[in-house]
């Protein structure tokens, strides 16, 4: 995470003691592994709408480790990979079962849960690492992308991955197109060929309606976090872990920043990123810049 946090130009606010504090992040997933060393202290509230249980869990581990990528501490590993936003609270809604998949209906009553309880949790982001394809079920399409604009509407920032299913074209997954949420892509999906996945993986647009994204691009390969299984790390990729890259950004934003909408902070990223280089084909406004974003608040 250190080396990420360079290639997103975050030495600045660091130094300046930001740390997410105040605020509170939504992250739907596989769930979390709570014991973790890097996540006690945490501020975490659990709920489970795959089978029920009380107790906070990760059958998978996906969930884990974009947790780790928003707020974990770094604690074992001395602070070498710590999140975006280690003083951000949390709270894990349990979506997706131990495969990663998931029913579009236990999604839509985390975000019911969501626009209930969000002013009790202090909740101003929710990260959206869950990907449908937009062939999907229209029907289950249209209800999941009502219910993400409505929390916006309501002051929710969604960020969302834009899924793993480039090269192609408009291959960027719901709710990512969606003009009113951020959608992350992979700024590195083709740097480096030792990948677990196809170079070119990021998720493409324009989107049906020829609105560019992903917005904003942010490193999403082999990204070192948290391991469920034990006190360790693991290397994983795809835009699922540069989601959370913006979206703890976005929570040291918001400490500086407490009133702005989700309007607004949007605005603010599109002034402040670094440019995609030349000989990359990636239509999109640019890649995250978080010393810049933090100078424009």
């Amino acid at each position: 995470m250190n080396r990420v946090k360079k290639l997103v130009h975050a030495e600045k606010v660091y130094e300046e003691g930001y740390t997410g504090k105040n605020g509170t992040i939504v992250l739907l997933d596989t769930g979390i592994a709570a014991s973790h060393p890097d996540l006690n202290n945490r501020r975490i509230y659990f709920k489970d709408f795959v089978h029920g249980k009380s107790g906070a869990y990760d059958d998978n581990g996906h969930g884990t480790h974009i947790a780790g990528i928003l707020c974990g501490s770094g604690r074992m590993s001395r602070g070498e990979t710590s999140g975006m936003a280690p003083g951000a609270g949390l709270v894990v809604l349990k979506v997706l079962d131990e495969k990663g998949n998931g029913d579009t209906q236990d999604v839509l009553r985390a975000l019911d849960w969501v626009k209930k309880n969000h002013r009790l949790y202090r909740i101003r982001l929710l990260n959206f690492s869950v990907g449908f394809l937009p062939g999907a079920d229209f029907k289950e399409q249209k209800e999941l992308l009502e219910a993400i604009e409505d929390l916006w509407d309501d002051g929710i920032l969604i960020v969302a991955a834009a899924g793993n299913n480039g090269p192609r074209r408009q291959s960027v997954t719901v709710p990512g197109i969606s003009r009113k949420v951020v959608t992350v892509g992979a700024s590195d999906d083709a740097a480096y060929p030792f990948s677990d996945l196809p170079a070119g993986y990021s998720g493409k647009g324009p989107t049906g309606c020829c609105i560019v994204k992903p917005e904003i691009l942010a490193p999403g390969t082999r990204i070192l976090s948290l391991s469920h299984t034990d006190s360790g790390y693991v290397r994983k990729s795809g835009t699922s872990m540069a989601a959370p890259i913006v979206c703890g950004a976005l929570a040291l934003a918001y400490e500086k920043a407490p009133d702005i909408s989700p309007a607004g902070l949007k605005l603010r990223l599109y002034e402040t990123v670094q440019p995609v280089p030349k000989d990359r084909f990636m239509k999109s406004w640019g890649i995250l810049h978080v010393d810049n974003l933090m100078e424009m608040l």
